[in-house]
């Protein structure tokens, strides 16, 4: 289908792009890569009035690390996260996750704040960002703020972004000693969207038990979700076949899980528990390692 007519703009800073989004108002929507607004307006599930591209604006785009944080500009692709050769070393969790999103030109062209601020329920990237504890930077004409990843995600197709915000910045903190992370995906077959994704963290101590824990999925319900009971019933324990089994036979509790025409939602539910054995399982083995 055709999208609705609409004016573009083309920003030159972050300065001027807000201004617009602020004049605008709820007429306006942002372009980043494209991959999330184009298809929705050539489904005339959105019709903005103004399109505003902040593709060009310079300086949006960069992996760096300061002080134990990596900082990753929003207009960073999938393809530059998953070939960055400081995030393989630093954060191996994110190349792992850019290299499971859709294929090479969708890589080379998306962007993982535009992915983030359109809170796709089966997108990659809410999983990793919620397992990191990650930090979004927004910012408007009132000024800068940031949101902490457990706050970021609202619900379906929804964000705690204001209307007149732009996404510019992600932080994320480095892999700790004795650190070990993992990505498990069921990808669905034609779009390649996560009709389960896992992402792991855990930190062992010097016994071996498990010090930290943390577990972020998408693609079960509405919005992606941090599995703080499976987090909980593993944390300061030694990992064992069978209690990682228990524990993650609650990765879906207190999620109304969302079914469609490919996985209901029990099946759904099923798959968590599932991905999650297998996010925790490599996590834990790359920790020993």
């Amino acid at each position: 289908m055709i999208p609705q007519s609409f004016e573009y703009h083309v920003p030159k800073t972050l300065e001027e792009a807000s201004r617009l989004l602020a004049e605008f108002g709820s007429d306006g929507k942002v372009l980043a890569g494209g991959h999330s607004l184009i298809p929705i307006m050539k489904l005339r599930l959105a019709a903005p009035r103004h399109v505003i591209d902040i593709g060009r604006i310079a300086g949006l785009s960069y992996v760096r690390e300061e002080g134990g944080t990596i900082s990753i500009g929003a207009l960073t692709t999938h393809y530059q996260l998953e070939s960055s050769e400081l995030l393989k070393s630093r954060c191996p969790l994110l190349p792992e996750t850019a290299r499971e999103i859709g294929d090479a030109q969708v890589r080379n062209r998306g962007t993982v704040g535009g992915s983030l601020a359109h809170a796709d329920p089966a997108a990659d990237w809410p999983a990793p960002i919620l397992a990191l504890d990650a930090e979004i930077r927004a910012s408007s004409t009132r000024g800068e703020r940031t949101i902490p990843a457990k706050d970021f995600f609202v619900g379906l197709l929804t964000t705690a972004l204001a209307a007149d915000e732009i996404l510019t910045e992600i932080r994320v903190p480095v892999l700790p000693e004795r650190g070990g992370e993992a990505y498990a995906k069921m990808p669905h077959p034609a779009s390649g969207f996560a009709v389960v994704g896992v992402a792991a963290r855990v930190v062992r101590d010097e016994s071996g038990a498990l010090a930290q824990v943390s577990v972020g999925i998408t693609g079960v319900g509405a919005k992606a979700y941090r599995a703080t009971a499976v987090e909980n019933a593993l944390r300061g324990k030694r990992p064992s076949p069978k209690r990682l089994l228990e524990a993650c036979a609650h990765a879906a509790d207190g999620v109304e899980t969302t079914g469609d025409v490919y996985a209901s939602g029990e099946y759904r539910r099923h798959l968590a528990t599932v991905y999650t054995r297998r996010a925790l399982e490599k996590a834990i083995e790359r920790a020993s390692a």
